[in-house]
């Protein structure tokens, strides 16, 4: 049953990233050139999509399990720091420079766009240096004494 849930809630969130234009890296890169022809469109998506989330954390902080039953483990972490503000400043150079981000890089991947592979291969291969730098006790220590 909740591979059927996450199946269906996944290809919901895939429709809507296209119906919205998320998986559209121009229309993107257009909202983010805030200097020049800034499209506002997605700041609507963004919006509807932030007090969507916003609700269904209130509703959830309370409880221990999901509506099928299963396990809620929200994030409990609050403290802000570099390893969170590098983290965002890598996410917000890569999402500047394609106009993609993991959610619309799948869908691109699933619809045999050659920027949405090119994109995964990129994002993969990040995830795995930093999975190299988090098994290396003498590398994790070097990021860890950052924060």
């Amino acid at each position: 049953m909740n591979a059927l849930f996450s199946f269906t809630s996944g290809l919901i969130f895939g429709i809507g990233l296209i119906v919205a234009g998320m998986a559209n890296p121009a229309k993107v890169l257009g909202f983010l050139d805030l200097a020049g022809l800034w499209d506002t469109s997605l700041a609507l998506v963004m919006g509807g999509a932030i007090a969507v989330g916003s609700i269904a954390f209130a509703l959830a902080k309370n409880r221990t399990q999901s509506l099928l039953g299963l396990p809620l483990n929200l994030p409990t972490a609050t403290k802000i720091d570099r390893r969170l503000i590098g983290g965002s400043v890598v996410f917000g150079i890569g999402w500047g420079l394609a106009g993609i981000c993991p959610g619309p890089g799948l869908v691109l991947l699933g619809s045999g766009e050659y920027l949405g592979a090119v994109f995964v291969v990129a994002m993969l291969a990040g995830m795995c240096v930093f999975e190299i730098f988090e098994r290396q006790p003498e590398l994790s220590s070097i990021t860890n004494s950052l924060d």
